[in-house]
């Protein structure tokens, strides 16, 4: 049997908050951590924050999800946090077995029975199936995504037309929407970012009875030919994982019509992009502010010729574990 391939990437995200009027108070949750899953493991992370903060906790969301809060109790004009995350991915193999699950079936299989126990896979998969903040399960993107789920088909078969169809059908127009877009105004105008694409693709399979969660992560990005990686030129990205009864979840990534698995970094999941927000909390003061952020993705065999300084986290992290 053929070893699966692995890369190893250095992953920093800088957030910046500049206030217009100080903040005395800040307390924060993040979202940053890279989660350690089958294919995925997380070899260093850390967290620097500016001004000094307090940790107050370090523990798991209600989805499992990596995640700490901090709190700021000094005057402070400007918010900076840096994560900086070194991971493993390891390329994932689809399961033929997979187009042999009908979707139907795991419709009915999701659906509520008066007197029946689900077993606790699915009864997890559940919470994934009705409507979320940002999520909708509507008639009219159930009739829309239909004809992508013929009677017989496979779950694997109509996900995957149902992504083919997004990518498609939507255009990628970072002006076209922002954070607080709701999914049918991103519907109704065919065009979005990642986070539109995600949220779509979510609402067209809860709306046919089936059961699909956000992730939120990283992509490898490759420059234009004949031109270097630049520093910060990333972004954070979102695409789906759908639920397949008796083998766990699949990720599908609508915007770009792949199947997460060497470039795809993942960090969290949830019902969708609330659950996972990279930093969120509440502060006394600021007024009007201004964000930045900053992402890089990088190999780890690049990094010096990328960042122009010295590989700064020993060598026992530059090889493969």
């Amino acid at each position: 049997m053929t070893t699966p391939e692995t890369r190893a990437y250095v992953v920093v995200h800088d957030t910046k908050y500049e206030y217009l009027h100080p903040v005395s108070l800040s307390r924060q949750v993040v979202h940053l951590s890279p989660r350690e899953v089958p294919w995925q493991k997380v070899r260093e992370h850390s967290l620097e924050i500016a001004p000094s903060a307090e940790l107050l906790t370090d523990s798991r969301d209600a989805f499992g999800n990596p995640v700490r809060a901090f709190c700021i109790e000094q005057d402070h004009e400007s918010l900076f946090v840096r994560s900086t995350s070194i991971v493993e991915v390891t390329a994932r193999e689809t399961d033929p077995a997979l187009a042999t699950i009908r979707w139907e079936d795991v419709r009915e299989g999701l659906a509520y029975h008066a007197g029946s126990r689900p077993a606790a896979a699915d009864l997890e998969a559940v919470r994934y199936g009705f409507e979320s903040p940002r999520v909708r399960n509507k008639r009219e993107l159930a009739d829309w995504a239909r004809d992508c789920f013929p009677p017989g088909a496979s779950l694997f078969a109509g996900a995957r037309a149902l992504m083919h169809k997004i990518y498609g059908e939507m255009t990628f127009d970072p002006k076209a929407t922002n954070v607080s877009t709701q999914v049918m105004e991103a519907f109704e105008r065919r065009r979005g970012v990642c986070q539109d694409y995600a949220h779509l693709m979510l609402s067209c399979l809860r709306s046919l009875g089936l059961a699909a969660r956000y992730v939120s992560g990283y992509l490898l990005t490759r420059p234009p030919a004949g031109r270097p990686r630049l520093v910060g030129a990333d972004a954070s990205h979102a695409w789906v994982s759908v639920y397949f009864p008796g083998f766990g979840w699949v990720d599908m990534d609508p915007t770009n019509d792949v199947m997460p698995s060497l470039e795809h970094v993942t960090v969290a999941w949830g019902r969708d992009y609330d659950d996972v927000i990279p930093l969120r909390g509440v502060l006394l003061g600021g007024g009007d502010h201004e964000l930045s952020i900053a992402v890089t993705v990088v190999p780890v065999e690049d990094y010096e010729a990328v960042f122009g300084r010295p590989w700064p986290f020993g060598e026992q992290l530059r090889s493969p574990s």
